[in-house]
């Protein structure tokens, strides 16, 4: 453990963004889980409405840097294909 004041304040911090981060990161695998799970099951309207949730959750994520902007990017793309080729299919 820490002696110096600063260090002390310093593994608080890091304990507390650790839990943010596992959150967050938890409710971004959640909500592309959810647009899968709807392409799945070959429910173009309910993995449209899953993608617009989950859309600005992956922007957001990705500006505050929990994960990369291209990375954000990929999955936009990726998931906006499946949707559309779902819907080209139906």
């Amino acid at each position: 453990m820490a002696n110096i004041k600063s260090a002390k304040k310093r593994a608080k911090q890091t304990v507390v963004r650790n839990a943010r981060n596992s959150a967050q990161r938890s409710q971004l695998r959640s909500a592309v889980k959810k647009v899968l799970k709807a392409l799945e099951a070959n429910d173009a309207t309910g993995a449209q409405e899953a993608f617009n949730v989950a859309q600005p959750i992956l922007d957001r994520f990705s500006s505050r840097g929990l994960i990369h902007r291209n990375k954000a990017a990929r999955h936009k793309s990726r998931l906006t294909a499946r949707i559309k080729a779902i819907k080209a299919a139906a």
